[in-house]
């Protein structure tokens, strides 16, 4: 992908179909699953309008302009990566992802993400969710770890995003930020959207008549686990799923992610190649029978070490 997103401009002769399902037969370079992440992100537009509701039924004729990265030809090709698989069935796949690894291919990683693993550790799942996305229901940042759900088939696949559409999915993350958190436990409820001036950052955008900038809802909970002197540990529930929620809801109210060098600070204070965020549990509904199902991850040893360091100063 290239560095500069492009603008595509596209008419959509498809008249009573949905907005997503048109894009993608105006444009199958892009998976379905690919243009509702860029319709969610404000991506689509109608004249100055962003078209927001991949389910919206078109009249016919519309000529809406996509803003897009430009994507090399590659194919996803499956690779020996070792997985720390936590749970599997013939629906998913949970897996606990290290920080250091990109979920699919983007700009300036081709090979070596989770997909390229998954697909070889399962190489059915070639097609389910889009060629680059092979059964990939959700993602966690490069500099993220913890569990991740992939789903092994279609029907799984929706069944699985319709869980995190409806907010039914349970997400704790357990995070260290800079400084002492004050209250201990709140809600941070503040809209998110593209940043308008560094499009590959987010930014909390309020509301204001002199700017149509496209935001969408976002609620963080988080609540103290270990206040220390300079630092505070959380535990954080996300009741939305935006782009690098966590870390810009926490910088919005000064308390920035330690380690995050896009949010926070850059002078880092620990030996940390990555920032302090990691996804500690998941709990969803089985596919198959829908049974609720919960799993865990453990803080990985470079972040544990840290507040092993905290605890004994």
């Amino acid at each position: 992908m290239s560095n500069q997103p492009v603008d595509v401009e596209l008419t959509l002769n498809y008249p009573g179909e949905r907005l997503d399902k048109a894009l993608t037969m105006a444009m199958p370079q892009l998976s379905r699953m690919q243009w509702r992440r860029l319709i969610d992100e404000g991506m689509v537009k109608l004249g100055e309008r962003p078209l927001t509701k991949p389910s919206l039924k078109l009249e016919g004729g519309e000529q809406v302009v996509a803003t897009l990265p430009e994507v090399q030809p590659t194919d996803l090709l499956p690779e020996d990566i070792p997985l720390d698989i936590r749970y599997e069935d013939g629906d998913m796949i949970v897996i606990n992802k290290p920080a250091d690894m990109v979920v699919h291919p983007g700009t300036g990683h081709y090979s070596g993400t989770l997909a390229n693993a998954v697909l070889f550790h399962c190489p059915d799942l070639k097609g389910v969710g889009g060629e680059m996305r092979p059964g990939i229901v959700h993602r966690l940042d490069k500099g993220t770890s913890g569990l991740i759900v992939v789903a092994k088939h279609d029907q799984a696949l929706w069944h699985l995003q319709k869980q995190f559409k409806k907010r039914t999915v349970r997400k704790k993350y357990l995070a260290l930020v800079e400084g002492q958190l004050q209250p201990p436990a709140a809600l941070i409820d503040v809209p998110i959207g593209r940043d308008p001036t560094q499009r590959k950052k987010m930014a909390v955008i309020r509301p204001h008549p002199t700017h149509s900038l496209h935001a969408r809802p976002a609620q963080t909970q988080y609540r103290t686990m270990t206040a220390y002197d300079d630092f505070t540990f959380i535990e954080c529930d996300l009741f939305t799923g935006r782009t690098h929620q966590i870390r810009v809801h926490l910088a919005y109210i000064k308390h920035p992610v330690v380690g995050d060098s896009i949010y926070g600070r850059r002078k880092r204070k620990f030996d940390l190649k990555r920032h302090f965020l990691h996804a500690a549990e998941l709990v969803l509904k089985r596919p198959s029978d829908e049974q609720e199902l919960t799993f865990r991850a453990e803080l990985p040893p470079e972040l544990q070490a840290i507040l092993d360091l905290l605890d004994n100063q």
